[in-house]
């Protein structure tokens, strides 16, 4: 059971990329951003991530590193957080999701998930 007192809600959003794209190549870039936020009711601070990024065509993807964008957020109850990264895949379509590894102020680590969500082109009309 997952305790209230630590607890991180994780909101992204995503964006298509084409000027840093190259479908000649298939290198489809697509921008996230992601808005963290502390609903515990412990300050934590994030220690890591890890990211599972999937390709239509299968191929898996895992990221795993310290902090985000070289930060390492300590949130109060109630505080968020938001950053702004980037993913780069072989097909138009694709999904992220993973988790980050935190440290409530009371020593306990926990895991806060991130759901997946999808990494598309727009649609166009011809």
């Amino acid at each position: 059971m997952r305790s209230k007192a630590r607890s991180l809600q994780v909101e992204v959003r995503t964006v298509y990329l084409g000027e840093e794209s190259h479908p000649d190549a298939e290198r489809y870039t697509f921008a996230y951003t992601v808005t963290m936020k502390n609903n515990g009711t412990i300050p934590a601070k994030l220690l890591g991530r890890r990211w599972v990024i999937t390709d239509a065509n299968g191929k898996v993807v895992e990221v795993v590193g310290e902090g985000v964008v070289g930060e390492h957020p300590y949130l109060r109850p109630g505080e968020a957080f938001e950053y702004t990264s980037a993913a780069t895949i072989a097909t138009p379509v694709g999904s992220m999701h993973g988790s980050y590894q935190m440290l409530a102020d009371d020593g306990v680590p926990f895991e806060a998930p991130i759901a997946a969500f999808s990494l598309s082109i727009p649609r166009r009309l011809h």
